[in-house]
């Protein structure tokens, strides 16, 4: 099994790292150019929400292989509040901070696959995975 790989979110300053660390392993994979800009859009807004509503979190990445196909599975984690109604945060346009609501949907369009596990004053985890087509 490919390596895991971890980023710790904390700041606006890590937002560089894990979408270096994203493309690196999206060439790995062998994504077009499309692809890994879709990553790196996905990575970079699961890493804003940790830093906007939990403050500290980790992204994990990790090449996957599954009956012949290839991707990228990306996981992010957080101690924060939770998210109060998944649905909503879900809709375009539906903010909690005074953000534009696009996010967390624009990450669910983006990627093929796409998961939220949240509990209120415990945290969230959402895992994505884009495939390699």
């Amino acid at each position: 099994m490919a390596t895991l790989t971890k980023v710790k979110i904390s700041n606006e300053w890590d937002l560089y790292p894990v979408r270096i660390t994203a493309r690196k392993l999206a060439d790995n994979v062998g994504f077009n150019i499309v692809d890994k800009a879709k990553i790196e859009i996905a990575v970079s807004e699961l890493a804003r929400n940790i830093i906007n509503y939990a403050e500290y979190g980790e992204i994990f990445l990790q090449e996957v292989t599954m009956l012949n196909k290839k991707g990228l599975k990306i996981i992010a984690l957080d101690e924060g509040n939770g998210i109060e109604n998944i649905e909503k945060a879900l809709i375009d346009g539906f903010s909690t901070s005074n953000g534009l609501g696009y996010g967390l949907p624009s990450v669910k369009r983006l990627m093929d696959e796409f998961e939220i596990q949240s509990e209120i004053g415990k945290g969230t985890k959402i895992y994505t995975v884009k495939w390699l087509r």
